[in-house]
């Protein structure tokens, strides 16, 4: 079992969002039991090791995508219809997560399938809610806009099932999200995906 403070230091400054990075830069006040959850890192050494230069681990509070929204500065997001469906309205639930700061290679230019069969046995395609957190938390932390050029396909669905994008985050636009058709290729439209936890 990794602590948290060591945890810190293998992932380093850029790479680490914990419980005080939620509390300072989201102004979210976590209860007892959701500290508890995140007490330990589900990941081993060898695993934070092998992800401190592609991955940010990342402590998700149950903090939905409008919440968010309603946090921050509101250039930090672009407004879109999306905002209406109910996914945006989704808390998620508390975890570590480690997320790919880059997109899947190969990810670009296929539909939601063709995606999905890219995944490793210890991956997953993290939700709209976790990856809108990871994006917005690690831009307060460190002035880094991850996925600026690209959209990233989640795992959540509109009111059609069609899955949810992320991205196209830079100081012109704001974090952009937008539902693509399942059937939808495009060269801006990748992928990012979570390590399963270990516990």
């Amino acid at each position: 079992m990794v602590s948290k403070k060591r945890a810190r230091e293998i992932m380093g400054g850029k790479s680490f969002f914990g419980v005080e990075e939620a509390i300072g830069y989201f102004g979210v006040n976590p209860t007892r039991r959701q500290v508890a959850a995140l007490s330990e890192i589900p990941f081993s050494k060898a695993v934070l090791e092998q992800s401190k230069d592609t991955h940010i681990l990342i402590a998700v509070l149950p903090l939905s995508i409008i919440e968010i929204r309603d946090k921050v500065e509101k250039s930090l997001f672009s407004y879109d219809g999306a905002w209406k469906q109910p996914f945006a309205d989704e808390r998620g639930e508390v975890s570590w997560e480690l997320i790919s700061k880059t997109l899947v290679d190969n990810s670009t230019s296929k539909n939601w399938w063709e995606q999905k069969a890219l995944l490793g046995d210890d991956e997953e395609i993290p939700t709209a809610q976790v990856m809108t957190y990871t994006i917005i938390g690690h831009y307060l932390a460190t002035g880094e806009r991850m996925f600026g050029r690209v959209y990233v396909r989640t795992s959540s669905t509109d009111l059609g099932n069609d899955h949810v994008g992320v991205g196209l985050f830079n100081p012109a636009n704001g974090l952009d999200i937008y539902t693509y058709w399942n059937e939808t290729r495009g060269d801006l439209l990748g992928l990012a995906v979570s390590k399963t936890a270990e516990l």
